[in-house]
């Protein structure tokens, strides 16, 4: 059924709240992103000789990976929480809680002792602190895309919700960048030593950055409307899960393959270069910054066309793309060329750009607008779990295993396979539900829509 709207039941946030929301969204993901990245990098890069020792090199990576999958495994936990909260109390004050609890995790990592130091104690604490990452922004997807898109125009949600999916290659790029700059500056002992610490201690300050941008917002337009026409639920979890099981099967499908890929392209792919290709640390983090810096351009782009095209077509489209590229990806690097690297690189984070652009605002339209911070969190964490925190373990793993890279890439072409499942499950915007304020929300009591129902 087509939207309607009056003009007494829109209310339109101004040009300069929109732009506010945009860019509050975009800074808040990219620090947090910052955060969550520097520790992907230095999970394959310094983790494992520094809190995991081995004699055996490929064991120590994989428990390094470990807690990489730990940021993912407790998100689920920051979905549940902060989603319910942000249905309940509001997107902003969600948002500020899980800035200020990712942004404090990643400055005590860059205190903390080495195994060399205290120990087993070591390992322990940073495990501690990769959960509260995860935590964190397992809360903080949901709220974000919620956060540009309420103030912007339903029409183009694909491109105001986008803003939240910059955050991520903005993150990585800064993190990388500081990472590569800090290998220029620094030699190996010094980075080992003291270095990759510095990384994390400028999360303070960024953060409080964020912090100041956030602080400024005003509440979305649909949530006070939900709260003025006391249509906020009381058990959000509970609903999503009894009225809305379809919406959230095809919204956690929707992203294992961009998760997946994702993992390959920006943190695995550190370890295969330096390892398997014989390339110095810096040249793998530099094909990533590059491709990283183009994914700010198109994902924006990505999401504005999939407001002019089919949403679902174009994010099936390039999953199948994600699920063919590895296959000509490994074969064209094994010769160790750097220009080959990086172009492959881009190549699939283009490909990743033109899924993860469109997909926010999918996962959203899943969802009615009073369960949608719940919903869309939940689907978030969930699909990460399955998705991008197994990944670098199992990438390494099956390359230790078979020592070729075809079971990756057949890995890839199966998260592919089964995004696309969840894409088939998922219905398109003209069938969401009506906006709070645009048109009445649905009244807690109301039936949930067939689409909706498991």
């Amino acid at each position: 059924m087509k939207r309607t709207s009056t003009s007494t039941d829109n209310p339109r946030a101004d040009r300069s709240a929109v732009r506010r929301a945009f860019f509050a969204s975009l800074t808040g993901t990219a620090l947090e992103w910052y955060d969550f990245a520097i520790y992907s990098a230095a999970a394959a890069l310094v983790f494992g000789d520094l809190f995991f020792p081995s004699e055996d090199p490929t064991t120590g990576t994989l428990l390094a990976f470990s807690t990489y999958a730990v940021g993912y495994v407790s998100r689920p936990l920051g979905g549940l929480v902060f989603g319910r909260l942000g249905d309940v109390i509001g997107r902003k004050k969600v948002l500020i809680a899980t800035l200020v609890l990712i942004g404090v995790a990643t400055f005590l990592i860059g205190l903390l002792p080495t195994y060399a130091t205290i120990g087993v104690a070591a390992p322990i604490m940073l495990v501690l602190l990769r959960f509260a990452q995860g935590v964190g922004v397992g809360g903080e997807w949901g709220g974000a895309v919620l956060l540009s898109s309420e103030f912007g125009d339903p029409r183009r949600r694909g491109f105001y919700a986008s803003a939240a999916q910059i955050g991520p290659p903005a993150g990585n790029l800064l993190a990388n960048g500081v990472l590569a700059t800090l290998g220029v500056l620094l030699t190996e002992d010094q980075f080992l030593s003291w270095g990759w610490r510095v990384a994390f201690l400028l999360s303070g300050v960024l953060v409080g950055f964020g912090l100041w941008i956030r602080a400024r917002l005003e509440e979305t337009p649909v949530f006070k409307a939900m709260a003025a026409e006391r249509t906020r639920p009381e058990a959000p979890v509970r609903e999503v899960f009894a009225t809305h099981r379809r919406a959230l099967a095809a919204a956690i499908l929707s992203r294992v393959a961009p998760d997946v890929l994702y993992a390959l392209f920006t943190v695995f792919v550190l370890t295969y270069a330096t390892g398997e290709l014989d390339m110095s640390r810096g040249s793998a983090l530099a094909a990533v910054l590059i491709g990283s810096s183009l994914q700010v351009f198109l994902i924006p782009l990505a999401g504005a066309l999939s407001d002019r095209i089919n949403r679902r077509l174009l994010y099936g489209v390039s999953a199948v793309a994600a699920g063919i590229w590895p296959f000509l990806f490994f074969p064209m690097v094994g010769g160790g060329s750097w220009p080959l690297l990086t172009l492959g690189v881009v190549v699939a984070l283009a490909i990743h750009s033109l899924m993860y652009g469109p997909q926010a605002a999918f996962i959203a339209e899943q969802f009615t607008p009073r369960l949608r911070y719940t919903g869309s969190s939940l689907a978030y964490t969930l699909a990460g779990v399955i998705g991008g925190a197994i990944a670098p373990l199992l990438f390494t793993a099956l390359l230790g295993a078979y020592n070729t890279w075809i079971p990756l890439a057949l890995y890839i072409a199966v998260a592919a396979a089964v995004t696309i499942t969840g894409i088939r499950l998922g219905r398109d915007a003209d069938s969401s539900e009506e906006e709070p304020g645009r048109e009445k929300a649905q009244q807690p009591s109301a039936p949930a829509p067939t689409a909706n129902t498991g």
